[in-house]
């Protein structure tokens, strides 16, 4: 039997009962269990009286024992029967009596019900950028640098040129082309062997001090030439058949990222303007997994976690730190609320034959078969995985839905 005591927002306070007849069964399991495995003086195994058991494992260690069996079955049932959905457990009451029921009250946090904003109405402000002509010449370009030969020669260095420094921080190549323009200034003119001062900029680009160093090598870089041979280079007949298709992989690209970042778009303005309380623990959950996130990234560059902070708190930063991380986790719950809820409301589903696409998709990624990346990913992350693109496809739904209002 459990009954809804008090439910307010995700608050929700329940009592349950146990009859008496299943408390004095599992006292009796577990007396019996403690039977055949404690030893005592003077009595075979299995023979010790309970009497005797009990004052030889402690009245309160029973109880405590019995509770907690009690509590592992009853508890999911009274959650089960009441159609609840926690969170976290934030206390359970009790007092457990041989020979009578088990009355237990929990209070818990519930996974909230939240209200979407009106978002059919909603005009997203991204649009896709227009492929200009400029656009599809940088990217011929770039492909020209792809497809470049590079050779060391015998000169001083001009602009084009790729120029090896060698300094104590290591070899360090500079592009002329890219390069800025006192970096370049600094390097043209130089050939092999000459002592050269890189200037070190910061990120307004101005000159903060120098890295002395020696051109090891001149490069000449020979870009090919902008005809029909450099069209048949890259699969194509002609240079205009080339531009055209470079033009439509181009949009294609500049649609799907903007794609992309409408989904964003919503889902952020989903989030701001959920309506609901947002249950703690879940907030407290997402703060520590991006604790989590900043330690793994910092170990990867080889700095402890530990003194990373010490380092902030010397500079008056760690609390601004902090507040960005709570700041930060409540957000990643009010998306991942509000994407549970776009997927209640839209009747969004996962085929068998969408999901196995997606699975085969990444399959490719890594070169392995779907069978052998289930097994290297493991059962936890492919339901991960399986709610992601769940998310994903409610929120494509969602902006097509807009688009065609």
């Amino acid at each position: 039997m459990a009954e809804i005591l008090e439910q307010e927002g995700y608050r929700v306070r329940f009592k349950a009962e146990v009859p008496a007849e299943e408390v004095e069964r599992a006292f009796r399991e577990v007396i019996e269990a403690y039977r055949r495995r404690v030893r005592v003086p003077g009595f075979r195994p299995g023979k010790v009286p309970e009497k005797v058991l009990i004052a030889r494992i402690g009245e309160a260690a029973l109880i405590e024992e019995v509770r907690e069996r009690l509590l592992d079955k009853a508890l999911p049932e009274a959650i089960k029967a009441l159609g609840l959905n926690p969170v976290a457990i934030t206390a359970i009451e009790g007092d457990l009596k041989r020979g009578a029921p088990f009355v237990f009250e929990v209070a818990l946090e519930n996974y909230p019900e939240v209200k979407l904003p009106q978002w059919k109405r909603f005009k997203l402000k991204t649009e896709t950028p227009e492929i200009t002509d400029e656009i599809v010449d940088e990217a011929i370009e770039d492909l020209r640098d792809r497809y470049a030969e590079v050779e060391a020669v015998d000169r001083p260095a001009a602009e084009g040129d790729v120029v090896l420094v060698a300094t104590d921080q290591g070899e360090v190549p500079v592009a002329l082309d890219k390069a800025p323009e006192p970096v370049r200034a600094a390097l043209v003119g130089k050939k092999a062997g000459d002592a050269v001062e890189l200037p070190v900029l910061n990120e307004k680009g101005e000159t903060t001090g120098t890295l002395p160093g020696t051109v090891k090598e001149v490069r000449e870089v020979r870009r090919p030439a902008l005809d029909e041979d450099f069209a048949k280079t890259l699969g194509y007949e002609t240079l205009e058949e080339a531009r055209a298709k470079i033009r439509e992989a181009l949009e294609r690209r500049a649609q799907e990222d903007a794609f992309e970042a409408k989904k964003t778009e919503l889902l952020n303005r989903l989030a701001e303007g959920l309506k609901g309380e947002v249950p703690p623990s879940l907030v407290a959950e997402e703060e520590r997994a991006i604790w989590q996130e900043i330690a793994e990234d910092l170990a990867k560059k080889g700095i402890p976690f530990e003194d990373y902070l010490k380092q902030l708190e010397a500079e008056e930063k760690l609390e601004a730190l902090k507040e960005d991380v709570k700041k930060g986790a409540l957000m990643r719950v009010k998306r991942g609320l509000a994407l549970d809820k776009l997927i209640e409301q839209q009747k969004t589903e996962l085929t068998e034959e969408e999901w196995q696409a997606h699975l085969e998709a990444l399959a490719r990624r890594y070169n392995l078969p779907v069978p052998e990346f289930e097994r290297a990913v493991g059962e936890k992350a492919l339901r991960q995985l399986y709610v992601r693109r769940l998310h994903d496809k409610a929120l494509e739904e969602a902006v097509r839905a807009i688009e065609a209002a």
